[in-house]
């Protein structure tokens, strides 16, 4: 027995315009699912933080606060890490194009977008130093900067091809609705 009214994937009439709950182009959101390789990863690290939590409960029963103590922070700093890795990726609202990293969170507003483009480059794999020939999605902007937003081997799309190409028509769609509009060619006569 399908229930329909618990997706959003389900499918909807032509005549039906109305705005579904989660399309305020306002909100910053992801335009794909986080990938199966980031979810493993975290769901291992929430894993071994709870053993240390429950190893900082075991010390701190045993009489030592200093260590219970230290084995807490040690913890919620896994836990942080681990939540700050799964906000990690792109974003994408009616203001511009989000990449949030570990450290570092850039926002580009779409007025300063010059370009969105797939090029086949050299990407780092999973994050890591190491660099696979791949696909990245590059955003071009003002002053001929250039920055790196998806790529297809990072751990939202290891070994999910589709998912990559619908994510990177999604951004490239976002930059078309809400980009500079491209300036009038000239007429020649």
């Amino acid at each position: 027995m399908p229930l329909p009214f618990l997706t959003a994937d389900r499918a909807f009439d032509a005549n039906d315009q109305v705005a579904l709950p989660f399309d305020d182009h306002d909100q910053w959101r992801r335009p794909y699912r986080p990938g199966s390789w980031r979810v493993g990863a975290a769901a291992l690290a929430l894993l071994l933080a709870s053993f240390v939590l429950l190893a900082a409960v075991i010390i701190a029963a045993a009489g030592s606060v200093g260590g219970a103590g230290a084995t807490f922070a040690l913890a919620g700093a896994s836990i942080a890490a681990t939540l700050r890795t799964l906000r990690m990726g792109t974003w994408v609202s009616r203001a511009g194009v989000r990449r949030v990293g570990f450290l570092s969170t850039v926002t580009v507003p779409w007025a300063r977008v010059t370009s969105v483009r797939t090029t086949q480059q050299p990407v780092r794999w999973l994050g890591l130093p190491r660099t696979v020939q791949g696909q990245a999605l590059v955003l071009g902007r003002q002053g001929g900067v250039q920055l790196v937003v998806l790529t297809d081997h990072n751990a939202d799309f290891l070994s999910r091809v589709e998912a990559f190409d619908r994510a990177a028509d999604t951004v490239e769609a976002w930059s078309a609705e809400y980009g500079p509009a491209p300036a009038p060619a000239a007429a020649t006569r």
